[in-house]
């Protein structure tokens, strides 16, 4: 089983029945207190936690008065637009206490499905870790439509997971794992406390959520643990409603633990290398050398451009000899590398009009 208190970098997943009480609708403050107290503990053993809530649309029901089951999109949207506010404040009021800072980050599935705002989602989550923030992450369910939702928030977890490089990701769920048969209606249904492959015959015992609050069932839940697992980050799924849940589950408390493919930094390496490069970046001996110890591509060390590509598309990356170091992921179009190639970072602003990036090629986005 892994441990907690050995993660690097941790994404949990929130459900709507953990933080929304069912008949009242109102938040249940003294769990989330109980959660607050265990990402303070993470974060004192040098984890980064990144927590993925639901929860926005069932409290601004409470808050409107609307009916619990089944609203019309443009409701839904209304009471999320209400709910997140109260979501938010929420969670900043809970980990205030012990001097957390808290950051609300909203996306969609296009901010994934897209190179460039997958990028900057990218970079955003991973300064506000380093700044020691948690970010609090839902679905933007305000503008978000069929066509641009994730629809659950266990596989938009999933995604935050990769997105963030996490080793660990944690759905704390009305269920405490995955098992043969429905428990609530076959007492003999067997539990799987580990899944180190997810076969048909693993995706065949997937039931429905019994909340109903949950969008999420176990079907989702092992879509989560595929992209998860694939992407090198193990994943966990256990019973959330104890006051501590994130302990008891350290602690030995029943859940299904996912075994992780590789890790995350390999997996991502990984995916860089068997895209496609739409253009290269030819680069002179320094910056040769520089790359070969661990740095990232700056501006004055490519002699030249070539190919038409966008920001977030990969590039190859060639001496001066022409050999192909590697690949990456371009910080600019190739319309302002060639007006920056060869110049100092400091003068990219003067350059282009607009204060952008110190590299072309960020060493976490290049495979070598």
């Amino acid at each position: 089983m892994a441990s907690l208190s050995a993660a690097k970098r941790l994404v949990v997943k929130i459900g709507s029945a953990l933080l929304v009480d069912r008949t009242t609708g109102d938040l249940r403050a003294d769990w989330l207190k109980g959660l607050a107290e265990d990402v303070a503990w993470l974060k004192a053993n040098g984890t980064d936690v990144v927590i993925v809530s639901s929860g926005s649309i069932s409290l601004g029901r409470g808050v409107l008065g609307m009916a619990s089951q089944d609203l019309p999109l443009e409701q839904s949207q209304a009471a999320a637009a209400v709910g997140q506010i109260k979501l938010a404040g929420a969670y900043e009021d809970a980990l205030k206490p012990y001097g957390i800072n808290t950051a609300q980050v909203l996306v969609t599935l296009e901010d994934s499905a897209n190179r460039r705002r997958y990028l900057n989602t990218r970079a955003t989550l991973r300064q506000l870790l380093k700044l020691g923030v948690v970010p609090i992450v839902n679905e933007n369910d305000t503008v978000a439509t069929d066509e641009i939702r994730y629809g659950d928030n266990d596989r938009l977890a999933a995604q935050i997971a990769l997105t963030t490089g996490a080793d660990q990701l944690i759905l704390l769920s009305d269920v405490d794992g995955l098992y043969s048969d429905n428990p609530q209606t076959n007492p003999d249904a067997a539990h799987f406390p580990v899944v180190t492959e997810i076969t048909p015959e693993i995706e065949d015992m997937a039931g429905e959520g019994v909340s109903g609050l949950s969008k999420g069932g176990m079907i989702t839940k092992l879509m989560a643990a595929k992209t998860a697992t694939y992407g090198g980050c193990a994943m966990a799924i256990t019973e959330g409603s104890v006051r501590r849940p994130l302990k008891a589950l350290e602690d030995g408390a029943r859940s299904t633990w996912f075994t992780a493919q590789g890790t995350p930094h390999l997996a991502y390496k990984h995916w860089i290398s068997a895209m496609k490069p739409q253009g290269q970046l030819i680069v002179d001996a320094g910056a040769e050398k520089a790359l070969l110890n661990g740095k990232s591509l700056l501006p004055a060390g490519v002699t030249d451009c070539t190919g038409s590509f966008l920001r977030g598309d990969p590039v190859e990356i060639i001496s001066a000899t022409g050999h192909k170091l590697g690949q990456g992921l371009s910080a600019y179009p190739s319309d302002d590398i060639q007006l920056i190639k060869g110049q100092q970072s400091s003068a990219i602003e003067s350059i282009l009009g607009y204060v952008g990036r110190a590299v072309l090629v960020q060493r976490d986005d290049m495979a070598l």
